[in-house]
């Protein structure tokens, strides 16, 4: 079967790109054949997988979204695909991965005026055209509480939800050079052979939380504080936001910001800690990454992926409301309870016991088995 992938943009380092690509690698492994349709593409072009630059006009974000979707539907059109796979909301998808939030949900409280722009009115329509009830696309999910959600604002129906089990990347990790990771990520950032190592992933400041972190990392005693840094991984909307911040907290000379990264499976393999204090966040396939690694974790509840972690004992889940004062004593106590809690232990036990029951390459199977939604533009 030939699929079409419709994603913005790729670059290695966000969460919904890697899946974007790992789900094409899956499709092409079953004997599929996958072109990705996008705007941008940083990195390296994957083999055996066929990638069209579009062009994007416009002055404003809204506006190059509707102009790479127009080129999309016509390049859909001409190619006579099987299925059309949708990494953002569009219409015309016979299957859309579910990698954002509700965005009626998050509007819902917004003030009067905000819902006058174009923007509103685009975004709004791009997620009725997905989740609508007159709508045949097909959604697949990373957790159960997003299908309530979905369906309490557009009333979809049930039967177009397909749960997918997180993706666990044993392989990833295992194809990773023997060596001593806690020795190549101090020696990576010049830190002491004895430096405490909090890591945070995610290009988005303030969404990802990683300000949070840097609250709580201030708020340590002094003692504890001085054998702490805190690499924050990612690409920032401003490469400024961060060292500011950290400025007005005090610890600046604490705190490393890394950019987006290729080598986060050996960076989490040395660390001591990832932080994730999200205030949005559907899932978080880097909550999984540190557990495969064997890395504790301090997270807060409304990441998707966060039950997770309760369950497995993996580390911390901060509960909501968000009390930026729960998380500076879960971090304190955290970090003086390293050696003494099986957090890792607990973690890397966990995902053996998921990848275990995992049936392989499940969204590529879920795409190959749904039927064309008969909608497209």
């Amino acid at each position: 079967m030939k699929f079409a992938f419709l994603i913005f943009k790729y670059f290695p380092y966000g969460g919904v790109q890697r899946d974007m690509l790992r789900i094409a690698r899956d499709c092409v492994t079953l004997g599929h054949e996958v072109t990705i349709f996008t705007g941008e593409w940083r990195g390296d072009l994957p083999p055996g997988i066929d990638v069209h630059l579009l062009k994007a006009s416009g002055w404003l974000n809204h506006h190059r979204h509707q102009s790479l979707i127009r080129q999309m539907q016509q390049a859909v059109a001409q190619g006579h695909f099987d299925r059309v796979v949708g990494f953002n909301r569009m219409p015309g998808l016979d299957v859309y991965f579910a990698a954002d939030p509700c965005y009626a949900k998050r509007m819902h409280h917004e003030p009067w005026y905000k819902k006058l722009s174009g923007r509103y009115r685009f975004f709004s329509a791009m997620e009725q055209a997905v989740f609508g009830a007159t709508s045949a696309t097909h959604i697949l999910l990373l957790n159960q509480h997003d299908q309530t959600v979905f369906h309490h604002w557009y009333g979809t129906d049930h039967a177009r939800f397909h749960l997918m089990p997180p993706n666990i990347p044993l392989q990833r990790f295992a194809s990773l050079p023997a060596q001593d990771y806690r020795a190549y990520v101090r020696t990576t950032f010049n830190l002491p052979a004895d430096a405490m190592v909090l890591l945070t992933v995610g290009s988005a400041f303030v969404r990802k939380g990683v300000d949070r972190a840097i609250d709580a990392l201030s708020s340590l005693p002094a003692p504890l504080k001085q054998r702490c840094w805190l690499l924050a991984v990612g690409e920032f909307e401003s490469s400024s936001n961060m060292r500011a911040y950290a400025e007005q907290r005090g610890v600046a000379d604490r705190c490393i910001e890394a950019g987006g990264r290729p080598d986060i499976p050996a960076l989490m393999l040395g660390c001591d800690l990832l932080v994730h204090a999200a205030r949005s966040e559907l899932a978080g396939i880097v909550l999984i990454e540190a557990m495969t690694a064997g890395l504790p974790l301090l997270v807060t509840e409304v990441c998707g992926y966060a039950s997770y972690i309760t369950a497995a004992q993996a580390g911390k889940v901060l509960a909501s409301p968000f009390s930026q004062a729960t998380m500076n004593h879960a971090l304190q106590e955290m970090l003086e309870n390293l050696t003494t809690q099986p957090w890792a232990a607990n973690a890397k036990a966990f995902v053996q016991q998921m990848a275990a029951t995992q049936v392989s390459y499940p969204e590529a199977r879920v795409i190959a088995a749904t039927p064309p939604s008969g909608s497209r533009a």
